[in-house]
């Protein structure tokens, strides 16, 4: 016999523990974003405007905007302050491919606590659905440290619009309510 099991409302995913963790969903976090470019202003950073849009609609607070230099030092340096902020999330954009010029991952990943290793293969597996083989060369990261959720996205509007649509933001009430419990 075939035990029968109960539906949940609102339960995509199915069980009584997406429920519970759907509840802590309702988080506002307080975010940043930092895009990675020697030519981008703030009048031509559409991934950065995007990212914000995105942020803002879903009811987060954008609380600190820029855009850096590419130089290692400048990258490591305004991470690490915003890491000793009240901030819950860091979203960089821009210098995550193969060419001389990109070192966003190289800079970030040491120091993240933990990385989220998952992020970066879902999101190569959904760009893989569209613009293909291309996608191996994306080298989005996601991580934690110092209690805050840290993202490394691509430099392209669709890049991170996907990466925010299909991943963080359907999913970051919880990550910070799991980072800080």
């Amino acid at each position: 016999m075939i035990a029968e099991i109960p539906a949940f409302e609102d339960s995509p995913r199915g069980g009584a523990n997406f429920n519970e963790h759907s509840r802590k969903r309702t988080l506002q976090a307080r975010c940043a974003i930092l895009t990675i470019s020697d030519s981008r202003s703030f009048e031509t950073d559409e991934s950065g405007k995007s990212i914000r849009a995105l942020l803002e609609g879903s009811g987060h607070r954008v609380v600190h905007y820029d855009i850096l230099r590419n130089d290692p030092s400048v990258l490591r340096q305004e991470v690490s302050r915003l890491l000793g902020s009240d901030l819950d999330l860091i979203i960089t954009t821009g210098g995550t491919g193969v060419s001389h010029k990109d070192f966003t991952i190289e800079t970030m990943e040491p120091m993240m606590e933990k990385r989220l290793s998952g992020f970066g293969e879902l999101f190569r597996s959904l760009s893989f659905r569209e613009i293909g083989p291309r996608a191996f060369m994306s080298r989005a990261l996601g991580g934690v440290a110092k209690g805050k959720a840290l993202f490394a996205l691509p430099g392209s509007i669709h890049a991170v619009e996907l990466a925010l649509k299909e991943l963080i933001l359907p999913e970051l009430g919880h990550l910070i309510w799991e980072v800080n419990r």
